[in-house]
């Protein structure tokens, strides 16, 4: 088996809200209703949808770039680097859009870093009335150092 380590997620959380065009009613549905959990937590989103949270819940939300122009990856930058450690994300899956391969590589990071990933209303909703919510959490990570230390095509 192979060896893990633990990662501490504190009692505010630190979490981003990304919704496609198709979604963002849905997820400024669901957060006004989370209003007051949200406002407990650090709030990251992507450009349109954080100015849109912003607003509309009348707390502090860092935006980063529209998904389209990078936001995405920039999340997915954030949670490889800790900093961002639950993801909500109301993607629309009958719609392709052009930045379908951010998409993918966001999913992606937040399942190798074992983040709370929610993409609909009735998960996040699951996720947020969980008691591990408004606690400290210890996350379990793969020990990725051994990947770090392969070699590669016979270098030292």
């Amino acid at each position: 088996m192979a060896a893990s380590k633990t990662l501490p997620m504190g009692q505010r959380k630190k979490i981003a809200l990304v919704a496609h065009d198709n979604k963002k009613n849905d997820i400024l549905e669901w957060a006004k209703y989370n209003r007051n959990v949200l406002a407990q937590h650090e709030v990251y989103s992507t450009g349109t949808t954080g100015k849109l949270l912003e607003r509309e819940l009348n707390i502090t939300v860092i935006k980063l770039q529209s998904g389209p122009l990078g936001g995405d990856q920039q999340i997915g930058a954030k949670i490889a680097e800790g900093n961002i450690e639950f993801l909500i994300f109301f993607w629309d899956p009958l719609e392709p859009l052009p930045h379908d391969p951010d998409v993918k590589a966001l999913l992606r990071l937040a399942v190798v870093w074992n983040i709370p990933i929610a993409c609909n209303r009735a998960s996040a909703d699951f996720m947020f009335s969980s008691p591990l919510m408004s606690g400290e959490y210890e996350r379990q990570l793969p020990d990725y150092e051994e990947y770090r230390q392969r070699r590669i095509g016979g270098a030292e």
